[in-house]
């Protein structure tokens, strides 16, 4: 029989088909910023996980659009995925070598950190701590030249360094390793592969409804 808890990580992506069931059984599910995964990926929404650099997270606290969308109003919690410390740290640099993102370190946590208290929500910022780590356990698998890792990777990240407990069971689903060119994509993809033979972590497919069976 299962102990713990099943956390549950969806991304954005393309969802395995007849999972909607499995991941609103979890015990939290997190899912990412406008939460495109709802629908085929479920609906329930325990926490989002949010870019809160940027134009996404200026496109986010503009407006009443995402705020008053059906996953925001349902969850607990919100996650600022991005250390301001970090990403201030990173703004000199960037200016030299990719110009065209002087606006990829601006920092609108204070806005989600108002939200979070003016709707009576849990507010949390990924530590840089472990930003750090992670680039670190990235660069055993040769990632090619990158920015930042991926808003998902930080958070299967954070979540396994210590959000879940040893008896929790994290599962993913929606990530396909995809996307923004100056995301380690194909890293994080081996990583995440190393992660499951591990047993660290386990993905969310077409058989895997009965989660005690593996994912």
């Amino acid at each position: 029989m299962m102990t713990g808890r099943t956390i549950m990580i969806v991304g954005n992506g393309d969802v395995p088909k007849g999972a909607a069931a499995t991941i609103d059984a979890a015990d939290v599910v997190i899912r990412f910023n406008d939460c495109r995964s709802v629908g085929t990926g479920g609906t329930k929404t325990d926490i989002i996980a949010v870019c809160n650099t940027g134009r996404p997270a200026l496109a986010m606290l503009g407006g009443g659009r995402w705020k008053n969308s059906a996953a925001v109003r349902q969850t607990r919690e919100i996650w600022s995925v991005r250390s301001g410390e970090k990403f201030a740290g990173m703004r000199a640099e960037l200016a030299e070598t990719h110009p065209d993102l002087d606006d990829f370190c601006d920092d609108y946590t204070a806005g989600f950190e108002s939200f979070t208290m003016a709707t009576g929500r849990a507010h949390r910022i990924v530590s840089i701590a472990v930003h750090e780590q992670l680039d670190r356990d990235l660069a055993r698998f040769s990632p090619s030249p990158y920015v930042v890792p991926s808003s998902g990777m930080v958070v299967i990240a954070d979540v396994i360094a210590g959000f879940a407990s040893a008896d929790d069971h994290i599962v993913i689903a929606g990530f396909g390793h995809v996307g923004w060119a100056l995301h380690p994509f194909g890293a994080e993809r081996r990583y995440v592969e190393a992660l499951v033979a591990e047993g660290r972590l386990r993905r969310l497919s077409h058989s895997s409804s009965d989660l005690s069976q593996g994912a």
